[in-house]
């Protein structure tokens, strides 16, 4: 009679190996790590949401993400409203215990409705003292932008400042000491609105106007800014009321004008401490073809006449810039020898 092989045995081994991963469970490296690091951890996440959910891995995890110095919100994405992303931020805010912000930022559409709850999450960031703060308020073209609290104009604490679709409406003076680096996108702007920002940013560094309108001359007299972009420039109400801006900055040290413009050419008065221009913008086409080119034309050949002293000039077009660039030397015109093409 044969014997009946010997069954090998299973329940044993696992048993051995549920053991084995409990006590890998109990000895969670990453969890023994100090709270600081963490929160480091948790704060290079790309959302607050994505720390949130960290909770779920242990008790230590659980309550951790309440305490992390970079929030951020984003509301641009498929199938979440309006209501539920306000509800949601919120719910978030309440549950918070840091004392310290270092970064604040919102990114969502659709939200000037609830303009209330916005400038409630905005004055929670300044009781942090939040340094770098980003509004990312997506509106259509034509309506009016998100009405900004006065407090936010009087912020010390701010470092960095961006902002999209927002209104800047301050009833006094700006007053913001810290602040080294400002981007304004989409912003209505005149001259006296820019003095104020200037005057009040004293230790300012960095502006960036992209697509912003109704002004007509950049004053900077400032000698702590240093770094000029002046990124696209449209009237949308009128985008055939073309005409030209006048940039007088004496002090600035890099100068950058990209995208598109609805211009005839910018006029640089004083750039007299420039080192550095790059050079990458398109023109709104809404020329007939032979002005079109002219404008090219003349618009490089002015720029290039201002910039011929700077160290280091520098193009960045396509195909049409190239053959603006041809047209000019076939009507004689001497490249400057530090202009470099890419």
């Amino acid at each position: 009679m044969v014997g009946r092989r010997k069954q090998p045995k299973i329940a044993s081994k696992r048993r051995k190996f549920q053991n084995n991963t409990g006590d890998e469970s109990k000895d969670d490296r990453i969890s023994a790590l100090p709270s600081c690091v963490l929160l480091e951890i948790l704060s290079r996440l790309p959302t607050i949401k994505d720390a949130i959910r960290t909770g779920a891995l242990s008790n230590r995890w659980k309550h951790l993400w309440t305490l992390v110095p970079i929030l951020i919100f984003k509301g641009r994405v498929p199938n979440v409203s309006g209501s539920d992303f306000v509800s949601f931020v919120d719910k978030t805010l309440i549950q918070c215990r840091q004392s310290k912000l270092t970064k604040f930022e919102v990114e969502s559409r659709d939200i000037r409705r609830f303009a209330s709850q916005v400038n409630n999450w905005i004055r929670y960031a300044i009781s942090c003292n939040v340094e770098e703060l980003k509004l990312e308020l997506w509106k259509p073209v034509h309506e009016a932008g998100f009405p900004l609290d006065q407090l936010f104009f009087s912020a010390s604490s701010f470092t960095h400042l961006r902002l999209e679709g927002c209104m800047f409406n301050p009833t006094g003076a700006i007053s913001w000491k810290n602040l080294r680096s400002l981007s304004i996108s989409y912003g209505k702007l005149d001259e006296d609105l820019i003095e104020n920002i200037l005057s009040g940013s004293p230790v300012l560094e960095t502006l960036v106007l992209d697509y912003c309108e109704d002004y007509r001359r950049l004053n900077i007299t400032s000698k702590s800014l240093k770094n000029l972009v002046f990124s696209g420039y449209i009237d949308y109400l009128d985008p055939l009321n073309v005409g030209s801006i006048e940039i007088n900055a004496p002090h600035i040290s890099s100068l950058t004008i990209k995208c598109c413009l609805s211009l005839w050419k910018p006029l640089l008065v004083n750039v007299s401490s420039l080192v550095e221009a790059n050079l990458y913008y398109t023109l709104y086409d809404h020329y007939e073809t032979s002005t079109l080119d002219e404008a090219e034309e003349e618009m490089l050949k002015g720029l290039m006449l201002n910039l011929c002293r700077v160290k280091e000039l520098t193009f960045n077009f396509g195909d049409e810039c190239s053959k603006t660039f041809s047209r000019l030397k076939d009507k004689g015109f001497t490249i400057p020898s530090n202009a470099k093409f890419h």
